[in-house]
Parts: C-alpha cells; structure tokens; sequence
C-alpha cells in the first residue's frame, strides 16, 4: 500500500513539474513572439485597433484558445492571442519614442521581469498554497472594471493612475495565484496556464509604462 501511494504522489509530482516546465517554455515563445510583432508593429508604425476592435479581439482570442486548449491547436490560438497583444502594443510604444521617452519603455520592462521573478520564485521556494487569493481577486478584479469603466467617462489622471497601480498589483496576484495553481495540481493545462500569466506580466507592462510616462510629464 505504501509503495502505491509512493507511486501515486511520484507520478502527480512529475506530472506538475512537466505542467510547470512546459508553461514557462510556451511564455518564453510567445513572450518572444508578441515582442517581434510589436516591434514590427512600431517600426512600421501601424495604426492603433480601437476600442472595441481591441477588446473584440483580447476575449475573442483567448476564448478560443482556451477552448482549443486540450488540442495541438491551442498553442496556435495561444500565439495569436499573444501576437495580437503584441501588435495592439506598438502604438504606444511609437508614441513614448516619439516623445523622447524610450528608457521608460527598458524600465518597464525590467520592473515587470522583477514581479515576475519575485512572485514566481517567492511561490515556487515556499511552496505556499496561494488559492486563499481567489476570493480577493474576483473582489479587485470588480473593482477594477467598475474603475475603468468610470474613467471611460472622466477621464480624470489621478483615477488613470490609481487604476494602473491597482492593476499592477492585481496582476502580481494572479502570478502567485496561478503558479501556487499549478505546483499544487490545480492547473494540469500548460496553455491555459501561460495565458494566464502572459497576461499578467502584459498587464504589469502596461501598467508600468502609463505610471512612469505619467511621472515623467509631470
């Protein structure tokens, strides 16, 4: 019996280390894919979606690709997804060049790679069960999009930046949530899981440039 259980706790362990593995592989692709499409997106100065367009394709895209998640075509729809992420990007990114403000876009990035590092590591070390985090996202998560949706209408700065920090830390929830997910077998699907955490960090990303683009103009 003993030697079952062994074998039983073995296979799930190796099981969530292959999950593991493979979700921070696939983020490394389309992490590197959705960068390659914003560049090309800002070199060539391609015109901003728009609205609705953007929001369209944010949960058109992901929800076909977690719908094709448990099939080969899941990882297409997952760099699609991030892809056109990426290409929804390069607007602002043109528009922080063009203003002479391209060393924010380097300090974003490595204030989002810090997060990312800190809250993986932070999980991954401890081996803490985050699922606790649920509850409170589902709460900030209302909050944020009764927030945005109230500065649609505003439009007031102090309310935008609140929002971008609100989301930064919302986002680097989502990170402990869903790495504590899936060391702890909750997540068995490496697709779903990336897209969860490509997100996040793409949250965190554009949080960081709107705080620091707003400290810079003042």
């Amino acid at each position: 019996m003993d030697r079952i259980v062994y074998s039983t706790r073995e296979s799930s362990l190796l099981s969530t280390h292959r999950v593991l593995r493979n979700t921070y592989f696939l983020l490394g692709l389309t992490l590197a894919f959705s960068a390659v499409i914003a560049t090309v997106s800002t070199v060539f100065a391609l015109p901003a979606p728009g609205l609705i367009l953007m929001l369209a394709g944010f949960y058109g895209l992901m929800f076909l690709t977690y719908r094709l998640a448990n099939s080969p075509m899941g990882i297409l729809a997952a760099f699609a997804f991030t892809g056109f992420l990426g290409y929804c990007l390069g607007p602002i990114l043109s528009s922080l060049l063009s203003a002479g403000m391209g060393d924010i876009i380097g300090l974003a990035l490595g204030g989002t790679a810090l997060v990312f590092f800190c809250c993986s590591a932070y999980v991954l070390t401890t081996r803490k069960d985050m699922s606790f985090l649920g509850g409170m996202m589902m709460a900030g998560f209302v909050v944020l999009l009764v927030a945005v949706i109230a500065n649609l209408f505003l439009q007031i700065p102090a309310l935008h930046l609140a929002i971008s920090a609100l989301f930064i830390l919302f986002s680097a929830g989502a990170i402990l949530w869903e790495t504590s997910n899936i060391i702890h077998g909750g997540e068995t699907n490496y697709i779903r899981a990336t897209v969860s955490l490509y997100v996040s960090l793409y949250n965190i990303f554009v949080s960081l440039l709107s705080i620091l683009g707003f400290a810079r103009n003042n």
